[in-house]
């Protein structure tokens, strides 16, 4: 089920929000968002953006390192995912996840994590869009499959001591894509809000996620956000 969602309105006590992955296409734009609303945020990636952004602490580290996730986790009130499966992270992208799910657990701090458009379903009770990749070129596959079994297999599967939401943008989505900001987006379940597909820019990506961080309405869940 579906709505037509502006901008989240009412204001939550600001929190302190650790961005792991701050300076990827959707990490850096959720960085912005919270930091726009006054949240405190701090953002850990391999290297420090060329822009920073004013008021953001960026921590520069290994995301695959406990070491190196134990004090942005325990020092957050909420922890957002925004790694990928590819690069340097391809062979370790679930370890890396299993660990921040057990750190985000073990702290109390509900974990959000940016997910990929290929779990979803174009309508209540089909199959989701991955059980059919052909269309999509055999080189991201493995990438593919990696980010689905995130919520398919390990959320799921975590202690019910962690809080989670797994929040899929529209299929279409991405740098190579970037779409233009509207300010505002519609909110699903795991049923696509455009069978199709559809699209949504990184800027209304991030102006849906910070809201459900606000909100927090949905636990253990999956979401998606599209235009």
């Amino acid at each position: 089920m579906s709505s037509d969602a502006p901008a989240f309105e009412g204001r939550q006590l600001l929190s302190r929000i650790t961005v792991i992955g701050g300076t990827g296409y959707a990490g850096s734009a959720i960085v912005a968002e919270a930091a726009a609303r006054g949240h405190q945020v701090t953002a850990l990636s391999r290297s420090l953006p060329e822009k920073r952004i004013p008021n953001v602490v960026h921590v520069v580290g290994d995301v695959t390192d406990e070491a190196t996730l134990l004090a942005p986790v325990r020092g957050a009130d909420v922890v957002v995912g925004a790694i990928a499966p590819r690069g340097p992270l391809a062979a370790v992208f679930r370890d890396a996840y299993r660990t921040i799910m057990r750190l985000a657990g073990a702290a109390g701090v509900p974990l959000f994590v940016v997910g990929g458009a290929s779990t979803l379903r174009p309508a209540p009770g089909a199959d989701r869009f991955i059980t059919d990749l052909s269309h999509i070129p055999a080189e991201l596959h493995d990438e593919i499959r990696a980010g689905a079994a995130i919520v398919l297999e390990d959320l799921p599967a975590a202690p019910a001591s962690l809080d989670w939401v797994f929040v899929s943008p529209a299929l279409r989505f991405g740098a190579k894509m970037p779409g233009e900001r509207l300010g505002r987006y519609r909110l699903g379940d795991d049923v696509a809000v455009d069978p199709e597909g559809g699209a949504i820019s990184a800027p209304d990506y991030a102006l849906g996620f910070v809201d459900l961080i606000e909100k927090h309405e949905h636990h253990r869940a999956q979401v998606n956000l599209g235009h």
